[in-house]
């Protein structure tokens, strides 16, 4: 079976979305009129104009997350950036100025996150790698349990990308404002379906994406807790962003990121409750037609949009080649770590199934996806594992 849409039923809206048509609206004139650099905004209007592009930007930022200040709030090229940002700027600080050397972060964090550390390890840094339960979560009092005298920062994600369980956040920032510890959190599949106030949650950096939120690619931001937390940079040169992210700005993106993250706030109870519907809709769809099926991750603190599920008896590899094939497009796990095939590290740090890790599949649905599409896609799903499930019956 082929799907009849010619640009295929999208279902990996957590790789990366479609930049939404209103923020591409927003960064055209950018790209044609105020095109000038923002460092030249005491040479001429151009640099003033892209300049005032900037602060508006920020000014936007600083009150989706409720900051404190536009200073709190650093451009970057994305969550991969701003992830070692804040993991190694703030480790590498901590140790210059002799305020401890150990990070706490858990085993199912990104791997930009899970790198950053190990590069850390491997510069004498102290790296806690807490565990999670059978649904992805880490328990608040391991955190509290890990921190010692020269613990600087503990890094946990606010959602997980893979399996779209939501972390108890609210519980972590407590324990490491009480311990005086820092609290950073990768909030990327978090923005737009959770409430990200820093204040209230007590969280000190925050990375944030924009093109998983229908914004560009190519453009993120940390939050950083003014006065409190400090970085060592990790790019140095014309001590742009407080000195901490040097370079010319992509002020073309940060106009879209803006723009994205006020529609993701201002749209958050439509679009959460659309693509939930859309979501269960698909899983009654798989439930009623195929036996063991499973879905990984937590069965309510998930992301409305997420559903992560395994085809016992079937080769994730080889479900999602068809799939594809068939004009539905799903992933085996997250779009950062695939240029390689193997094991998702989420998985295997929640499940000790191989036959559930090795048939999982990862669907995300979007805001424009369609329950005509949902209906398609579960026939595709449903006819592709009952194929390759007799095929495997064969030989």
């Amino acid at each position: 079976m082929s799907t009849d849409n010619e640009t295929g039923i999208y279902l990996d809206h957590h790789a990366t979305t479609p930049v939404d048509d209103r923020v591409l609206s927003a960064m055209e004139p950018i790209f044609t009129n105020d095109y000038g650099n923002p460092a030249s905004n005491n040479n001429h209007r151009q640099g003033s104009r892209a300049n005032n592009h900037v602060k508006k930007a920020r000014k936007r930022l600083m009150s989706a997350l409720n900051a404190t200040r536009t200073e709190e709030i650093i451009f970057t090229s994305g969550a991969t950036e701003s992830d070692n940002l804040a993991i190694k700027g703030t480790m590498r600080y901590a140790r210059e100025q002799s305020e401890g050397t150990h990070l706490i972060t858990g085993a199912t964090e990104h791997d930009a996150v899970l790198d950053a550390a190990d590069a850390l390890t491997d510069e004498g840094f102290e790296v806690t790698i807490l565990p999670v339960d059978e649904y992805g979560q880490v328990d608040p009092e391991d955190v509290r349990d890990a921190i010692r005298d020269e613990t600087v920062l503990v890094s946990l994600m606010a959602a997980n990308n893979e399996v779209g369980t939501i972390a108890p956040i609210e519980e972590i920032g407590r324990i490491t404002s009480e311990e005086d510890v820092l609290f950073h959190t990768d909030a990327v599949q978090a923005v737009g379906y959770l409430d990200l106030d820093v204040d209230e949650l007590e969280i000190d950096l925050m990375s944030l994406s924009g093109h998983k939120i229908y914004g560009p690619k190519g453009v993120g931001a940390l939050y950083v807790r003014y006065g409190s937390t400090h970085i060592e940079p990790l790019v140095h040169g014309g001590g742009h962003e407080r000195g901490w992210r040097s370079g010319t700005l992509n002020t073309p993106g940060i106009v879209g990121l803006a723009k994205a993250i006020k529609l993701a706030e201002s749209e958050r109870t439509d679009r959460s409750a659309k693509v939930r519907t859309l979501r269960d809709r698909f899983w009654e769809g798989l439930d009623e037609e195929l036996d063991e099926i499973y879905i990984n991750g937590h069965p309510d603190d998930r992301l409305p949009n997420n559903l992560n599920v395994s085809f016992v008896g079937v080769d994730n590899q080889r479900l999602v080649g068809r799939l594809s094939d068939d004009g539905v497009y799903a992933a085996t796990g997250s779009a950062c770590s695939t240029m390689e095939t193997k094991e998702s590290h989420v998985l295997t740090g929640m499940l000790s199934d191989d036959n559930r890790i090795e048939s999982s599949i990862r669907f995300g649905f979007g805001k424009d996806n369609t329950e005509s599409e949902i209906e398609e896609a579960v026939e595709v799903v449903v006819n592709n594992v009952k194929r390759l499930r007799k095929f495997n019956d064969m030989v």
